[in-house]
């Protein structure tokens, strides 16, 4: 039972890791338009649906089964350190419900930008935290 639930957050790492890869090569394009801006929204709301579920999974493996949201989960991470920026990572739980406006240019402009500038260095420094777990 216990590999089973070791194999599922390592599982779902390897996921977000592509995920996170397509989200860094979007985030790269220069003036993206409204098109390219909503495949941004898009990766960076895949990614973080990995996110919390890796976290979620590798929670478990720690013995702690009673976590049922993103919320609970990303809480509960922050107590045991393995993730920072607490505040920041509330933020983007409240802002990852922006995302279904992504037809409205301007707040697609808006979350684009903070995609770029406050959610991915959170997001890339979980990648780093889970890379090195997974190496242990």
């Amino acid at each position: 039972m216990m590999d089973n639930m070791d194999i599922r957050w390592k599982q779902r790492f390897q996921n977000y890791e592509k995920a996170m890869g397509y989200l860094e090569q979007a985030l790269q394009i220069p003036n993206p338009d409204i098109v390219q801006k909503a495949g941004i929204i898009q990766f960076f709301e895949m990614s973080f649906e990995l996110a919390w579920n890796m976290v979620k999974d590798y929670l478990e493996d720690q013995g702690f089964v009673d976590i049922k949201s993103p919320r609970g989960a990303l809480k509960k991470a922050f107590e045991m350190n393995i993730l920072e920026n607490g505040h920041d990572w509330m933020d983007l739980l409240q802002d990852r419900n922006l995302t279904a406006h992504t037809y409205d240019e301007q707040k697609a402009t808006e979350m684009e930008l903070l995609i770029q500038n406050k959610y991915f260095p959170i997001l890339k420094a979980l990648q780093l935290n889970f890379k090195q777990k997974s190496n242990e």
